[in-house]
């Protein structure tokens, strides 16, 4: 199994569940667990975002800007993350165990996968058609799609995260969506409810 956790979307959802997956890797249940990340961001409509109403983040900044700064987080902080570039999925196949991810490069192997990528009707991952239904908090005339899930799992292994999940098209709401993801992740690796927070000493 080449990953335990194989993230596909470095927007915020994707990044943002990469971002506490990678946190959590020094814990004691998490030593061996491999995490990738596939950051095709091309399609990331924080590409023409412009934040002025998010906590934390200062007012002007664009999206543009955190699509180029957040892969140097991640890597900066949790290098055990690997991250994939300059790869499209096209495809992916559910095995007895896990999940073959096919990219325009490669084919992955994973125990669960995360699907981050937006919420347009122009979803062409392969192996997804049977999961899509029309979003259901965009109005209808925008012809937004979404993967049928609860609270994020839309199978056995195979989550989804975003705009995609059914969330709201909110910088913020995005974010938390990907970081739910990944405490439900870290929760089954460990056993037991589990986030992480970093605390001043």
């Amino acid at each position: 199994m080449d990953f335990d956790v194989l993230i596909i979307g470095g927007g915020a959802a994707g990044m943002s569940c990469a971002l506490i997956l990678g946190s959590a890797l020094d814990k004691d249940f998490a030593k061996d667990k491999e995490v990738g990340v596939i950051m095709h961001q091309k399609t990331s409509h924080l590409q023409t975002a412009l934040f002025n109403n998010v906590l934390g983040i200062p007012a002007g900044t664009p999206g543009a800007k955190i699509l180029k700064e957040g892969p140097k987080h991640l890597a900066e902080n949790y290098p055990g993350v690997v991250q994939l570039q300059k790869e499209k999925v096209k495809e992916i196949v559910s095995q007895e165990e896990g999940f073959s991810v096919i990219t325009n490069k490669g084919t992955y192997s994973a125990k669960n996968v995360v699907v981050a990528v937006g919420y347009t009707n122009s979803l062409t991952i392969r192996g997804m058609e049977e999961y899509i239904i029309p979003h259901k908090k965009t109005k209808a005339e925008k012809d937004r799609i979404q993967l049928k899930n609860e609270d994020h799992l839309v199978k056995p292994g195979l989550y989804v995260a975003g705009t995609l999940s059914g969330c709201r098209s909110q910088f913020a709401i995005a974010c938390g969506s990907g970081a739910s993801v990944a405490t439900d992740i870290l929760t089954d690796w460990n056993g037991e409810h589990t986030k992480v927070h970093d605390k001043l000493v």
